[in-house]
């Protein structure tokens, strides 16, 4: 469960941080920028401990949970999604929009950003699975997913082969599906030629 809400947080965080970088909105496209630089440039382990041992030795407590569901390093990767589908819309396309008389927000909100979004399909839907694949490391901070799960196992009943031959089985179960009805969609949206 936390893993799709960490997912949900950074769809919501990437698409806003596309938009300010897009729209290049002057100091909030440098703040945008140097958090997609950090958080795509540090492992998740990293950001992890920082967040859950280093800022409560100033003060800041974060639980397990919320650190679970922050979807920082996830926002980075979707914004940078976003953003090269946003700028994959060539500009006549605003132009002749505002040309029929659109206003700002009616022109990227009815045409830019479906387009960018449908284009923008295939890194979405990697960085969907890297990110669920990527909650496998949550348990350094000892909150419950299947890979603590399966370290618990392992060491109550000594049975690693078993036990992680069934975290695989888990994670298949779990994202093959994800995967499948990807391609699905690509493919759908490829054949109605959305974004051309």
């Amino acid at each position: 469960r936390i893993g799709w809400q960490g997912v949900a947080l950074a769809l919501a965080l990437g698409v806003a941080c596309a938009v300010a970088v897009h729209w290049k909105i002057p100091v909030l496209r440098q703040i945008v920028g140097g958090y997609i630089e950090l958080f795509r440039n540090t492992p998740l382990l990293v950001q992890l401990f920082f967040l859950y041992f280093a800022l409560p030795k100033i003060g800041v407590r974060i639980s397990a949970e919320t650190c679970g569901k922050l979807g920082l390093l996830g926002g980075a990767y979707m914004a940078e999604t976003f953003r090269s589908g946003l700028e994959n819309i060539p500009i006549i396309q605003t132009e002749s929009a505002q040309s029929l008389g659109l206003r700002p927000a009616q022109v990227f909100g009815y045409i830019i950003l479906p387009q960018a979004v449908t284009s923008s399909v295939p890194g979405l839907l990697a960085n969907l699975i890297f990110l669920l694949k990527e909650t496998s490391v949550f348990s350094t901070i000892s909150l419950m997913d299947l890979m603590f799960t399966a370290k618990d196992l392992i060491g109550m009943y000594a049975k690693t082969i078993e036990c992680l031959t069934l975290l695989v089985a888990f994670y298949l179960i779990m994202l093959l599906p994800v995967s499948i009805l990807g391609s699905w969609l690509e493919r759908r949206l490829r054949y109605a030629e959305f974004g051309n």
